[in-house]
């Protein structure tokens, strides 16, 4: 079984900045892009010790690690620096293909949260994280 993630592809859109796709390259060698778990319900035991629960909506948030020599760091500057200039927001949106598990994300609504505004210097530049919180993220076979 191959579980590579050297292969995957991560498109990037963002519709005033970027209208067509842009592939990230550069990403990190130990963390190239992962999300965190979600809550999908809301649970709560009753005094009699019955359950209950709902589904609730969740935000899928996202944290994108690039080298500090990364070609795509122009893409997340750009998007910050229009938000803070314009101080509006502007939606993203993505398809990463995992080819070696043979799966498609597209990724919907996402909003950049959080950046590094620049890189750590230690002994050689530190990688840069940004994080991206989607309205969804749909898998679906390749």
């Amino acid at each position: 079984m191959d579980i590579t993630s050297a292969n995957c592809i991560y498109m990037l859109s963002i519709p005033n900045l970027y209208p067509v796709a842009q592939r990230l390259q550069g990403f990190a060698a130990d963390a190239a892009f992962a999300t965190e778990e979600v809550d999908t319900a809301e649970t709560v035991m009753g005094v009699d010790g019955q359950l209950s629960a709902g589904f609730t909506p969740y935000i899928t948030a996202q944290t994108i690690t690039l080298q500090p020599d990364s070609p795509s760091l122009t893409i997340f500057e750009l998007w910050a620096s229009t938000q803070k200039s314009t101080k509006s927001i502007y939606p993203g949106a993505a398809t990463i293909q995992i080819p070696s598990i043979s799966k498609k994300y597209t990724m919907v609504k996402g909003v950049l949260r959080r950046v590094s505004p620049m890189p750590t210097a230690a002994k050689i530049l530190q990688p840069m994280t940004y994080r991206i919180e989607w309205q969804d993220a749909d898998p679906a076979p390749i």
